[in-house]
């Protein structure tokens, strides 16, 4: 008897030690990993630029022009928030417009510490104020993301085809790190992942089976598709595409009007601005704290397509960035404090 009950506690610590090490290996995924990559990335970057020179460029920044992109961010914001409300609104979960831009505000200051994790915050947030759905209210959410991760490709098409002599003579200029990247497009890995993961989605749907995770999974992705479908029936589509201009118009504006502040970008134009806009947006798929680190390397790449020196694009992405999270810090601490407000207030009542 003795022995089975030793046994048994044998297996119950074995499950707990791995799933402790399970947890502990997702945390290092989730956290450790970006900041170590932004980490590297920034060393890798600014190590190569002559401090000196970025010095003499950040001195000669015209300060307010990078106040005007700041203002333009914070439009971007609110627009944001009231394209979410008209998803949010055909999914019955009515929320005023004060709480989802306190949530687009503090979903971007949260995903400085972690990437991705603002995400979530936001939807838990919306889902408990509203008494809503979490999958529902995230299906919305994935929803607001595929539109943007759709203007990014319509975007980078169009970016490619206006701009295509630049990159063909940076590709002459640079030939082993343009058929670096020719070379990655057409890699067999990145095409056979994509057909498994397909493949594992058909048979997540189309399987006939009792197994309970399987099951939760297909509810999971079934709400999702909820949020996510609402686009096709909900009202005011026309308004929804207005707004996704006007998020995508201030996002590229910013970034345009920060052109102004450095006499080495003043003159290179709307292409060259569209060029860094669209990696920029680009490298924000690579997982790291509010850009950090990838976002440097694409403008940097983006100026040096056209002539700007590293010394100089590394100053410039040192100071927009720098001047955006700063921006972020201060709309994170605005949102928080007013949703602390709004919850003492709905006590009150």
């Amino acid at each position: 008897m003795l022995a089975k009950y030793y046994y048994l506690c044998k297996i119950k610590s074995t499950l707990v030690l791995k799933k402790q090490t399970s947890k502990i290996l997702k945390d290092l995924l989730k956290y450790i990993l970006p900041v170590a990559l932004s980490a590297w990335l920034c060393y890798y970057l600014y190590t190569k630029i002559d401090i000196a020179t970025m010095k003499a460029a950040i001195n000669d920044c015209d300060y307010k022009w990078i106040g005007v992109a700041l203002v333009i961010s914070v439009f971007s914001h609110i627009f944001r928030a009231m394209r979410w409300s008209i998803q949010l609104d055909a999914l019955n979960i009515h929320t005023p417009l004060p709480p989802l831009v306190w949530s687009i505000f503090g979903t971007y200051a949260i995903n400085l510490l972690a990437p991705r994790l603002g995400e979530v915050w936001r939807t838990g947030y919306i889902a408990k104020r509203q008494n809503a759905q979490f999958t529902t209210v995230f299906g919305s959410m994935v929803c607001d993301r595929l539109a943007d991760t759709v203007t990014v490709l319509l975007l980078t098409l169009f970016t490619f085809c206006i701009a295509r002599e630049a990159f063909m003579a940076f590709g002459h200029k640079y030939p082993e790190t343009y058929q670096g990247i020719v070379n990655m497009l057409h890699s067999p890995w990145i095409w056979t992942a994509g057909v498994v993961a397909v493949a594992l989605i058909v048979w997540l749907f189309v399987s006939r089976t009792d197994n309970k995770w399987v099951l939760k999974v297909r509810d999971a992705v079934r709400n999702l598709w909820n949020g996510f479908a609402v686009v096709g029936t909900m009202p005011h589509k026309g308004r929804w595409l207005l707004l996704t201009v006007a998020i995508w118009g201030c996002y590229f504006t910013q970034l345009y009007v920060a052109f102004f502040a450095f006499s080495f970008t003043t003159h290179l134009g709307i292409v060259c601005a569209l060029v860094a806009f669209v990696l920029s947006s680009i490298s924000m798929g690579i997982p790291s704290n509010g850009g950090l680190g990838p976002w440097h390397l694409a403008i940097i790449f983006a100026l040096g397509i056209y002539g700007v020196d590293i010394n100089q694009g590394g100053a410039f992405a040192m100071i927009v960035w720098g001047a955006q999270t700063c921006l972020l810090v201060l709309l994170g601490i605005y949102a928080f404090v007013s949703i602390a407000m709004d919850k003492r207030q709905k006590t009150v009542r």
